[in-house]
């Protein structure tokens, strides 16, 4: 085979990745008028709808023939609420923002939910907000985005007016049909994939304005034509000099290749021949070889076919980026995660990683696709993850030295990528749910999809906002200031999940919106006088007594100093892991008096 023809997969990848990256960049160029279907609640009214979403009296009912006046809006009934759809975030998101001051009782999970009718979502409101979701101080202006659309001249011209609808456990495709007086074919075209018999979720549909008319999609500007011209002249350039660079390398460097991303996001050919990484501490040396082989590239059909054409019945899991599916490819079972073309981004994030760093407390990345979809495809863990042992149903409890195993595995994953790759990589969505368990219940570090590369010290500038709330530090969640410190402050709070069996977020009363971040549970009892017993309290119950609970004490310390307010209190992953070896391996008592850090000194020093 030539090389040409060997190198056609990777320009076509590279063709991909720049046109995708425009994409991503120009996906919202101008805003539009748009119409939100607000279910009016038993305690809302005319004047409350009104103040929400910042309408005026007559321009609400101008939309609502139906109703005639503004004192006899009935409940339960879904209203037309006219809004400004416009581009935000730098065109990354197409909604409007409201703003809604903050009053003594409310929550993030009222406001989506019931006064803004699930035109938003709780994660929307945090992304748009710097407050703590449980310390929002009361009077406080909270941003609430609502998304739109504004239509699409590849679906139908006739059509530049879009409802904004919720929907509900009653609608279905047909009900949704026939309620917008249109196809079901025409709705599934404006919302590809979506699931209407799902109650929730947010669907566009066409809309008639205040004439009772559909009104056209405005027509484009003669420029785009030119402008796609120039951008397409650009991107050919961008690929002939990217093809260039690596032949020229591939010519220099006649060794085995591997393909990983430099700091631009651009894709490189490197030798791995030669190549030198800084070497293993003393601790785990046996463990710490780093290989770096050219990961596989699937066909869309080969994995198609080894799931079944991504049947339900080969869905093992889902997440914030894609579902994955079980499969068996050339003879080796693997977890096929499917990813939408806009998730490019953490598709290139969990390449960059997985294909440069290889540890046995992480998770080994196969081979990847990008056909149709993005697909990377990993190794097959058995057991599930580690929130699904902790609380899901089924499952024997997990025996406490089987947790502590798993923390010793989990902490090596994350001390190999902190202490041991230049330069360094933080993972910012360290949880349970994406550390997973294997036949012989240990843990492999597993979602590198929001992986930050960082130079040596260079920690402190902004990022964008990322991550699972309750797993948050507090200079993070505040000022998206990133290190590895980040990594270590949600480790701690899996550790209290593993003496616990918790979620990170505590649910204080089941029929209320009210909740508590475990992390404040434990400081209240760990603040005390030392006591070991009160930690029992929070012990999972179903342990019973078969726990060491001299070992459950020395776990909850360690957490706490992990979950320490100021970074700079909180221990380097590698600390955690010699703490946590001590206690894996020796019954001995540990010194609790000398454990809690003072400002001055501890047996626990930060890196």
């Amino acid at each position: 085979m030539s090389l040409q023809t060997k190198l056609l997969p990777l320009w076509f990848l590279l063709l991909w990745i720049s046109s995708s990256t425009f994409m991503v960049q120009s996906k919202c160029k101008k805003g539009c008028q748009a119409l939100a279907s607000y279910y009016v609640w038993n305690k809302s009214n005319f004047t409350f709808i009104t103040q929400v979403l910042n309408v005026t009296g007559d321009d609400f009912l101008s939309y609502n023939p139906s109703i005639p006046d503004k004192d006899r809006v009935p409940s339960f009934v879904r209203v037309n609420v006219p809004y400004s759809c416009d581009c935000l975030n730098n065109g990354d998101f197409l909604g409007q923002i409201f703003q809604y001051k903050f009053q003594k009782g409310d929550t993030y999970d009222v406001l989506a939910h019931t006064y803004y009718s699930n035109l938003t979502t709780v994660s929307l409101i945090q992304k748009f907000n710097d407050f703590p979701i449980n310390n929002v101080p009361e009077n406080s202006i909270v941003n609430i985005p609502v998304s739109c659309y504004c239509g699409s001249s590849q679906v139908d011209k006739k059509y530049g007016l879009f409802l904004t609808y919720p929907l509900r456990p009653e609608d279905s495709l047909s009900s949704v049909a026939r309620f917008s007086n249109s196809t079901p074919s025409l709705l599934q075209k404006y919302n590809p994939n979506v699931d209407f018999n799902a109650g929730t979720g947010i669907v566009f549909l066409p809309a008639k304005d205040k004439t009772g008319q559909y009104p056209p999609l405005p027509s484009s500007s003669g420029l785009s034509g030119a402008v796609i011209a120039v951008i397409s002249v650009a991107v050919v350039a961008v690929v002939i000099m990217l093809a260039v660079l690596f032949l020229h390398m591939r010519r220099k460097k006649k060794k085995k290749a591997s393909l990983f991303l430099d700091n631009s996001g651009e894709w490189l050919g490197q030798s791995v021949q030669g190549s030198s990484r800084k070497t293993a501490s003393s601790l785990d040396a046996g463990n710490r070889g780093v290989t770096v082989d050219k990961s596989v590239e699937f066909s869309y059909e080969e994995l198609a076919l080894a799931t079944d054409n991504f049947s339900m019945a080969n869905k093992i899991g889902s997440g914030g980026f894609g579902d994955v599916y079980y499969a068996e490819l050339r003879g080796e079972k693997a977890a096929v995660k499917k990813m939408d073309m806009q998730a490019s981004k953490e598709f290139l994030a969990e390449l960059q990683v997985l294909t440069r760093v290889h540890h046995l407390n992480l998770v080994r990345l196969i081979g990847y696709c990008v056909e149709e979809c993005l697909f990377l495809v990993y190794e097959f863990i058995e057991n599930g993850n580690l929130s699904q042992h902790l609380r899901g149903t089924g499952k024997e409890p997990l025996p406490w030295s089987t947790r502590v195993q798993i923390a010793l595995d989990s902490a090596r994953g994350l001390e190999y990528i902190h202490e041991h790759t230049v330069p360094v990589y933080i993972h910012r969505d360290i949880k349970s749910a994406n550390i997973l368990i294997d036949k012989s219940c240990h843990a492999k570090v597993a979602d590198f999809g929001l992986t930050k590369l960082t130079e040596v010290g260079n920690y402190s500038a902004p990022t964008r906002l990322v991550g699972t709330f309750g797993y948050m530090p507090p200079e993070y969640a505040q000022y998206g200031e990133v290190s590895p410190k980040v990594d270590v402050y949600a480790f701690g709070v899996v550790l209290y999940e593993l003496i616990s069996a918790k979620a990170a977020v505590v649910k204080q009363n089941a029929s209320g919106p009210d909740s508590k971040g475990l992390v404040g549970m434990f400081e209240a009892v760990l603040k005390q006088q030392n006591d070991q017993n009160e930690i029992r309290k929070l012990v999972d119950p179903r342990l019973g007594d078969d726990y060491p609970l001299d070992s459950v004490f020395k776990v909850a310390q360690l957490a706490y100093k992990c979950t320490q307010e100021d970074p700079h209190l909180r221990p380097s992953m590698r600390s955690v892991v010699v703490n946590l070896m001590t206690l894996s391996s020796t019954t001995g008592e540990w010194d609790t008096g000398t454990f809690y850090e003072s400002r001055q000194g501890s047996l626990v020093s930060a890196r």
